[in-house]
């Protein structure tokens, strides 16, 4: 299906301004950007999990959303995602709803990897026709900073502090994307934001539009809990793409696509200088741990390139 970008740009807001989301953030952008996608003419249902989104963009009875949004606990936004789909079938096939309705479902990397997982993999292995966006900013990043299964080898949390005998989290971020897939889906992507904008709406528009479950995992960075100043997050996730720390790709019935290679792919410590959370591993004596990153985005951007190919 065709997606004129320009047009869709156009559109009034479905995610209006004057939410409560910090400046720098990149969750207000993924969902300006998700909601651009469902077309002018259909509506929407979210259904949005306990998270950072979620105490800011509605707080009763003022809400950021035009569409009709339902907040779900931590751990279950799929499980509601998947019943509303199930009453929309059943209602369309009694006449008593005549609109189109697209179910969308959002959470942060907390309530997606780690305590929504369950509901995730039960939704997708079910078949229910809803589109899963995760916007993962690497951390619980609402309740304090704690580390999650999204968070990246060294990076400091406040349940991963650096220090003396400790250079960070110890586990390397778990591969969700790879995992949803693995449950035969019909469509899933990973992208980001800026510097990448048609990569991202044309990745949402696709999977909103696939019939069945379909699930895009979004680079969302977080300015408070990767410690950066609000004016650098274009710059932060340029560097994320560029150095194949977040590559951008899609899985379409079982067929993976790169959708977009470096012309110079550049050493991860780029993308680690930027932000605070990393300040520890170029501590001297600490240089082993920006080679040990590198040599994991060096194996796994070469797992996924013989994937595509």
């Amino acid at each position: 299906m065709a997606y004129d970008l320009k047009k869709a740009l156009s559109c009034p807001e479905r995610f209006a301004p004057g939410h409560r989301l910090c400046a720098g953030c990149g969750a207000g952008i993924t969902c300006r950007a998700m909601m651009r996608a469902v077309d002018p003419g259909d509506r929407a249902v979210i259904c949005n999990a306990t998270s950072c989104l979620e105490v800011s963009s509605f707080q009763y009875p003022f809400t950021a959303w035009e569409d009709s949004y339902i907040h779900s606990a931590f751990e279950n936004a799929s499980a509601v995602a998947s019943g509303v789909e199930a009453a929309y079938k059943v209602m369309k096939k009694k006449g008593k709803v005549r609109d189109t309705f697209k179910i969308l479902a959002i959470g942060g990397d907390g309530g997606t990897y780690d305590i929504g997982f369950q509901s995730l993999s039960g939704a997708m292995e079910r078949g229910h026709d809803f589109t899963y966006f995760c916007y993962d900013n690497n951390a619980y990043m609402n309740t304090g900073t704690q580390r999650s299964s999204a968070t990246p080898r060294f990076a400091s949390a406040t349940t991963t502090p650096p220090g003396t005998e400790s250079v960070g989290k110890k586990q390397n971020q778990k591969d969700l994307t790879k995992i949803v897939v693995a449950h035969g889906v019909p469509y899933a992507a990973q992208t980001t934001l800026l510097g990448n904008f048609r990569d991202f709406h044309e990745k949402a528009r696709r999977a909103i539009y696939t019939e069945g479950p379909a699930f895009v995992n979004v680079l969302s960075p977080c300015p408070r809990g990767w410690q950066y100043p609000a004016e650098r997050l274009p710059e932060i996730l340029k560097m994320a793409v560029d150095t194949c720390v977040w590559p951008l790709y899609e899985v379409v019935e079982g067929e993976w696509h790169l959708t977009y290679e470096p012309r110079k792919k550049l050493p991860v410590e780029e993308f680690m200088r930027l932000q605070g959370r990393f300040r520890h591993c170029f501590k001297p004596g600490n240089e082993w741990t920006i080679e040990e990153a590198q040599k994991y985005v060096d194996k796994k951007w070469e797992e996924l390139l013989k994937l595509c190919r």
